[in-house]
């Protein structure tokens, strides 16, 4: 995305401001103030728009007396100013009133735009969106004005699996988009998404045909698509808009193609109605729900979960995940199980996007990448041909090989020699995918050991699943040395875990730096914690014994 650089822009200046110690806080507050500034006006946002976030993140910082504050608050201050900013730059302050479709109830929705605004398109990724989520979506084609309008929307819902009305013969879009509405609702389709000509704010006549589609169809929602490489003048397009069909929320496309995309969605944001998605690329996964938070939590690299959360919620078969929990108490992890796993992963689109929203990942695939200029497209790239390689691979396996924990390719090496001719890969590269699901079956056994021990304890009556002797034990050693315990703690609620030659990935999350951990692991204490835990049913130890012929990896415990 374009908007990467920006984001980046900003992100270096805040950096800047909160390692600068040589130069007094007003110095270093207009210092970052005038890179941030520079970079919203070169992104076309509005100079009125940056003229009152320079105004107000100044006044914040600078007003009674906080430049006293000790650095650690002055630190934490800036971050939480800057960001709460950047936030009102693109909230329009009317989510509230955003559109929920109802199930066993049909909603209709209208789409409405520019000509070439990427209308049509949008219309599909929507009908994408909600059948993941469950609901039976038809599309209607009322555009009669383009030639080739109906031919486009049926070519992308015969791709998308989406069902589609529209008619080659009838001139009348109002009568196609009533029948289309009227078969969909008979059929008892739940979200019913109309197609309308694009049109410009000089075209009276087109203007007209939309207020008459409307009053046809009664839509419960109408949509409005932007390109956003018009940069600010979406402001005036979406007012103009608004005063014939009073559209309740805006779709931005074309994010991905310019460096303008962070004005149009500051102008959209003036016009107090609210973006719901923002289109970046030209695949039907390249369509993401529009917070203005989350998005502000991507620019500035440190992810979003909560939209990471909803796309897995989307892509993962419920009745597939209870029988792999099943499972993974039993401690039974298939190639089966690893292929279902991998299937979700592709599922969820391209890599880099998932990355952005993982806080620390994106970094890691950046300098994993050779730099942060560079992107994270390389590593993210050779990621995703690793994963389509284990689905080829795993293609190639019988029935009976998938639902199997591995052994028959131990017994039968014959297999892997099978298998690596049927998936065009080598058969070092069918072992590594072996090792692969051997490591995480360990786990799963480890995990399965840990659930027993715990279910065990409670009917002890152990506090949390743990006997009160070996609660006291282990409450005894972080007695004996404190500074262990405070510092186990700090990093516990730190960095992402790093990766060897990631550059540290780390800085927003809740799990403690991989090489942090590692260092841990060699305390003498930390030793005769695992060792203790691990003689009472589970803990690490389960992880790392040899594989039986896949390899093994070290015992970082030592034992």
């Amino acid at each position: 995305m374009v908007l990467a650089d920006l984001g980046k822009r900003i992100h270096n200046a805040v950096n800047n401001a909160l390692s600068d110690t040589e130069d007094d806080y007003t110095t270093t507050v207009d210092t970052m103030l005038k890179t941030i500034t520079t970079a919203l006006l070169q992104s076309d946002v509005n100079i009125r728009l940056v003229s009152s976030l320079r105004t107000n993140i100044r006044n914040e910082l600078l007003s009674n007396n906080k430049h006293n504050l000790p650095p650690s608050q002055r630190k934490k201050l800036i971050q939480k100013v800057v960001f709460d900013e950047l936030c009102n730059l693109v909230d329009c302050k009317e989510q509230d009133v955003i559109f929920q479709a109802k199930k066993k109830k049909a909603n209709v929705i209208m789409f409405v735009g520019l000509q070439g605004s990427g209308k049509t398109t949008s219309c599909t990724k929507l009908a994408v969106y909600y059948a993941k989520r469950g609901f039976k979506v038809g599309l209607v084609c009322a555009d009669t004005f383009r030639a080739g309008a109906f031919d486009q929307l049926k070519q992308n819902a015969i791709k998308a699996h989406i069902p589609f009305y529209g008619s080659y013969t009838e001139p009348n879009p109002v009568k196609v988009a009533s029948d289309g509405v009227a078969k969909f609702k008979k059929e008892k389709f739940e979200i019913i998404i109309v197609d309308t000509s694009g049109r410009h704010q000089q075209e009276e006549a087109l203007f007209q045909e939309m207020v008459e589609i409307s009053s046809v169809v009664q839509p419960n929602q109408t949509i409005m698509v932007l390109d956003a490489s018009i940069g600010q003048a979406a402001e005036q397009q979406a007012k103009a808009f608004k005063e014939s069909a009073n559209f309740g929320a805006i779709i931005l496309t074309k994010m991905d193609g310019h460096a303008k995309g962070g004005g149009a969605i500051s102008a959209v944001a003036a016009t107090n109605t609210p973006i719901i998605f923002i289109g970046t690329g030209e695949h039907m996964h390249d369509f993401e729900k529009f917070s203005p938070r989350s998005f502000i939590q991507k620019l500035l690299g440190l992810g979003d979960i909560e939209g990471f959360v909803d796309i897995l919620n989307s892509v993962t078969n419920k009745k597939d995940t209870q029988e792999m929990m099943e499972n993974f108490k039993k401690g039974k992890f298939t190639l089966l199980d690893f292929q279902k796993q991998m299937q979700t992963v592709m599922k969820m689109g391209p890599l880099s996007n998932v990355a952005q929203m993982i806080p620390g990942l994106n970094n890691a695939a950046q300098a994993m990448s050779g730099g942060a200029d560079g992107g994270n497209t390389d590593f993210m790239d050779n990621a995703s041909k690793v994963v389509k390689q284990s689905i080829y691979i795993m293609d190639s396996m019988t029935k009976k090989e998938l639902e199997s924990d591995g052994r028959c390719f131990i017994e039968e090496p014959s297999r892997i020699v099978r298998i690596a001719r049927g998936s065009g890969t080598s058969v070092f590269e069918v072992e590594m995918l072996l090792m692969q699901h051997q490591m995480m079956a360990k786990m799963s056994q480890s995990t399965a050991q840990n659930i027993q021990q715990q279910e065990a304890m409670k009917q002890m009556g152990g506090a949390n699943g743990m006997s009160p002797q070996l609660m006291q034990q282990r409450m005894q050693m972080m007695q004996k040395n404190p500074q262990m315990m405070q510092k186990m703690m700090k990093q516990f609620g730190g960095n992402m875990p790093n990766f060897p030659g990631a550059g540290g990935a780390g800085g927003a999350g809740g799990m403690p730096n991989f090489g942090d951990m590692m260092g841990m692991m060699k305390n003498p204490e930390i030793q005769a914690m695992a060792k203790e835990f691990a003689k009472n049913g589970g803990g690490p130890g389960g992880m790392f014994p040899s594989m039986g012929g896949a390899g093994g990896m070290p015992n970082p415990f030592g034992f």
